[in-house]
């Protein structure tokens, strides 16, 4: 009975010093799920651009809770995504078939997808991280490099697609995000 009780007291030692050495951060979104968008997403004024129809805006934000343990900081992270609403735009006057406004909707759910991915790698990341004293400038550093990754596969996108005008791009594109989203990794 004795020799049982100081075996369960070491398996708990040994748990809360593995939770300990690999739970130093902890990141969760604000109850975000992926969106899937609709015309009515698109509340701004639409620009008067020759090439673009439509435009989807996307915020990615993140603020944490720091506290000291030993030499390291536990941090407790918030990453938000936010769908700018009254920033994205649909250009109805151009939009001229329902067929029309389904690839319009496919395009920009495209650049929505991007943001989420973003939003996703940033909390594993972040959750993964083992922050020390200097854990302001490490998580700034985590958050730019990222978002500096997923500026770009939107410029890509953008570029590929040729704004949705490249069907063959597009589909590919397409397939590309059904997969990440389907395979994407859980924290």
């Amino acid at each position: 009975m004795i020799a049982d009780f100081k075996k369960e007291r070491f398996v708990r030692l040994i748990y809360f010093t593995l939770l300990g050495l690999f739970g130093i951060s902890y990141a969760s979104a604000q109850t975000q799920q992926f969106h899937q968008l609709t015309a009515d997403d698109f509340k701004g004024m639409p620009r008067s651009d020759q090439f673009t129809v439509a435009y989807t805006n996307c915020s990615i934000s993140f603020n944490y809770q720091a506290r000291r343990e030993r030499n390291y900081y536990l941090l407790d992270f918030n990453v938000g995504l936010t769908l700018n609403n009254y920033k994205s735009w649909l250009d109805r006057s151009r939009v001229t078939s329902p067929s029309l406004l389904a690839e319009v909707l496919k395009h920009e759910q495209g650049h929505y997808t991007i943001a989420y991915m973003e939003q996703q790698e940033l909390l594993r990341e972040f959750h993964k991280t083992v922050f020390y004293a200097n854990y302001q400038s490490a998580a700034q550093a985590i958050f730019d490099r990222i978002d500096a990754k997923y500026k770009q596969l939107n410029l890509d996108y953008d570029a590929d697609t040729q704004h949705m005008q490249n069907r063959t791009q597009q589909q590919s594109w397409d397939a590309y995000f059904k997969k990440r989203l389907m395979y994407m990794p859980q924290e």
